[in-house]
């Protein structure tokens, strides 16, 4: 089925630059008329030759960071072909862990862009290909969806129907957790598919970052879903301001214990009081996928000015990375989730001082805000806009 775009307060991707993102209508189209499921993996099908190119044919398309791997198989070809795009800072495989997929139905006639689950690492943890499986992967897709911004995921509600009884197709279309399927006779334009990417992209975000929140564990009547306990600051007159714990936890990984700094947390947690008491409402509440959300204390409306802030840790005094994870995920977030609107104020808030970087965001219309010994200190947008003193 197509989609029209609207609704859900992203229609205004519709009109991305055609040019921008070249490449995915036509291997799509590429990979429905070409690919033999008859045939082995090597013996001339031509559509694995089409799935061994995605990486290159769709980089122009993809969500910045992302990549792409094309899978049609091994030894015989797969039942549904699938292109596999995800993050790779955040680890995983096709196998496990949460990344975006195109799976074609069995008749090659449909399309489904989908957030799966990784059905191999639960199959071998359930030591079930079947009925179990499935529940399992269907219960847990439901529990990620529900933690996820409902204006985001609201219309991304399709199932994939892969038409094949085999036990793996089966399972993805149990473990989608949001998708929008297309018609491949009535495939959109690729400016539109670029679209439903970039919102997706957003939507694999968020699922990872709510992932390690929840667990499901078998039952005898069933999976049940368990919330893995966060502790949450909270602040006299900082109702919407709920971050995170910054101080160190254990986390219980396999057979180990690994002790982690949250210093990403607890950036954001010491900065809030901080901001709160210079006159700015500190807003993380629903503000997923952005780090946080500021707003002047006596505007605080439906057209109230708005910074968009996003915090990155300094790791052994290099800001190079930092810097440019931040002038990114700023530049994206302000395009993607405020069209339409008032763009807001750029803000990247750092654990340390950046160095000559200042200068570099100042020249990209994005203030700096950094935490030194004796407090907080800012470049020359976030002294103006009464965020930090101008030093002596």
């Amino acid at each position: 089925m197509n989609h029209s775009n609207q609704g859900g307060g992203y229609s205004w991707l519709i009109d991305l630059n055609y040019f921008l993102c070249m490449g995915i209508r036509d291997l799509l189209l590429d990979v429905a008329t070409t690919f033999d499921t008859t045939l082995t993996t090597t013996s001339g099908n031509p559509g694995q030759a089409v799935l061994k190119a995605a990486s290159e044919r769709l980089a122009d398309a993809l969500p910045y960071g992302m990549k792409a791997t094309g899978h049609g198989g091994q030894g015989g070809a797969a039942a549904t072909p699938w292109i596999r795009v995800f993050d790779p800072s955040a680890g995983g495989s096709g196998t496990n862990g949460l990344y975006l997929a195109y799976i074609f139905s069995a008749d090659l006639a449909s399309v489904t862009l989908t957030l799966q689950q990784g059905v191999t690492a639960m199959r071998d943890e359930l030591r079930t290909r079947g009925q179990r499986l499935r529940n399992h992967l269907a219960f847990r897709a439901r529990a990620l969806l529900a933690e996820l911004p409902h204006d985001l995921v609201a219309d991304w509600t399709d199932r994939p129907q892969l038409r094949h009884h085999e036990w793996r197709p089966r399972a993805y279309e149990a473990s989608s957790v949001a998708g929008r399927c297309y018609d491949i006779a009535k495939l959109p334009s690729e400016g539109d598919l670029c679209a439903d990417l970039g919102i997706m992209g957003m939507i694999l975000k968020a699922a990872l970052d709510v992932e390690a929140q929840v667990q499901v564990v078998s039952a005898p009547d069933g999976p049940t879903v368990e919330y893995v306990p966060q502790a949450h600051a909270t602040y006299r007159g900082l109702e919407g301001f709920h971050p995170k714990t910054g101080d160190d936890y254990v986390a219980e990984i396999i057979a180990r214990q690994q002790t982690k700094k949250q210093v990403h947390e607890g950036l954001i947690r010491s900065f809030g009081p901080y901001i709160h008491g210079r006159g700015f409402i500190p807003i993380t509440e629903r503000a997923h996928p952005r780090d946080l959300v500021l707003r002047s204390g006596g505007d605080n409306g439906a057209h109230a000015t708005e910074w968009l802030v996003e915090a990155k840790a300094v790791k052994k005094g290099n800001a190079t990375q930092a810097v440019r994870e931040a002038v990114g995920q700023l530049l994206e977030y302000s395009y993607f989730l405020y069209s339409g609107m008032p763009k807001p104020h750029l803000l990247g808030l750092f654990s340390e001082e950046i160095g000559v970087y200042t200068t570099y965001l100042e020249d990209h219309g994005i203030g700096a805000i950094w935490r030194t010994k004796e407090g907080w200190a800012g470049s020359a947008s976030a002294i103006a806009w009464g965020m930090a003193e101008a030093q002596q």
